[in-house]
């Protein structure tokens, strides 16, 4: 039987009007690919090297067919390069495509035929995701460029404070801004050698952050005016509204306001089985960034920096009433259960 290669499939005109689905199977340097029709026959399993190049080489002489791949790092751009070249790009959720990630036979070859014959039979099979435009990822790489620098800094003040106590001294001060070399000058002459350098690089790093801080609020004001209505939020700063926006980019997919929730993973879990109904934890599926930078602004709001911002659990009239509520059910509660109040 003679192979079938890449270039069969562009030149025959048989294989040009089958329903050709394919399951591409991305590494980081190379890339394993499964062709099946519409019969569910394999009729290529090639590699291809994960370069703009060789993908648009390899696919855009193909006939218009249905690739699956999976998140990663690459599917983001790999995606919108098999858009443009007219076939239909359909990325699956690896966490959710358990025939791959928990399978015993795992090698390329297998994952690439398991991505080709679930897109054939259901793509909802696959828990498809829409990646964000480049525009959008680019934008939103300032936001993660800064937050990769606020991590330096915290680990490094961790490490200077932590080196200092291993002496019995301390360095002075709480807000990481601050930190600048002059901050060595009460330390002990061994000390002050080891970490002059330590505290010139957190000085470096908060005036990187800053610089960061300021290319944001630019581009919120150029780009995004819709930050300004997130804005309006107490607690909600131009880093969080900005952030929220990119994120999810179109909130028209979403039926309604609740399910952008569900999309960060602010939702309880759910495993109910006849007439079990556990009270499950947050899932913290999606964007782990946008969910931390939410808690925090929700922090703001009921810390101490809350300003007059009124609410049933602030010390108002509304608030009065809802904690003699909460007492009365509690006692409702203990009388329910006789020595709860005062447990032996």
């Amino acid at each position: 039987m003679k192979k079938i290669t890449t270039r069969t499939i562009c030149r025959s005109s048989r294989l040009q009007d089958r329903q050709l689905t394919i399951g591409l199977d991305v590494g980081d340097r190379s890339s394993f690919y499964c062709v099946i029709d519409g019969k569910g026959e394999v009729i290529l399993e090639a590699k291809v090297a994960t370069r703009v190049e060789a993908l648009r080489e390899t696919f855009g002489r193909m006939p218009r067919s249905r690739i699956a791949l999976e998140t990663g790092t690459h599917s983001p751009w790999i995606s919108r390069l098999l858009s443009e070249l007219g076939h239909e790009a359909i990325v699956a959720h690896a966490r959710d495509v358990r025939l791959i990630g928990e399978s015993r036979r795992k090698d390329d070859k297998i994952d690439a035929q398991v991505l080709a014959r679930l897109a054939r039979i259901d793509p909802q099979l696959l828990s498809p995701i829409q990646h964000r435009s480049a525009e959008a990822q680019a934008d939103l790489s300032v936001i993660r460029a800064r937050y990769a620098l606020v991590r330096a800094r915290t680990g490094l003040i961790c490490a200077a404070r932590g080196l200092t106590k291993s002496f019995g001294e301390r360095i002075r001060g709480r807000n990481p801004k601050a930190f600048r070399p002059e901050m060595g000058e009460t330390l002990s002459p061994q000390l002050r050698v080891a970490l002059t350098p330590l505290l010139h690089a957190l000085e470096t790093i908060t005036e990187r952050i800053r610089e960061y801080d300021d290319q944001i609020e630019k581009l919120a004001e150029e780009k995004y005016p819709e930050v300004a209505l997130l804005k309006q939020v107490k607690g909600i700063g131009t880093l969080i509204a900005l952030t929220y926006i990119l994120t999810l980019e179109d909130p028209r997919r979403f039926r309604k306001s609740r399910d952008a929730a569900c999309y960060v993973g602010l939702q309880p879990g759910r495993r109910n089985s006849g007439q079990s109904e556990p009270q499950l934890h947050i899932t913290r599926e999606g964007d782990s960034y946008l969910r931390m930078v939410l808690v925090q602004g929700a922090q703001h709001i009921l810390g101490p920096f809350r300003g007059g911002l009124r609410s049933p659990a602030m010390g108002t009239e509304a608030g009065g009433a809802w904690r003699q509520k909460r007492q009365e059910a509690r006692h409702r509660s203990l009388e329910e259960r006789p020595g709860a109040a005062n447990p032996v």
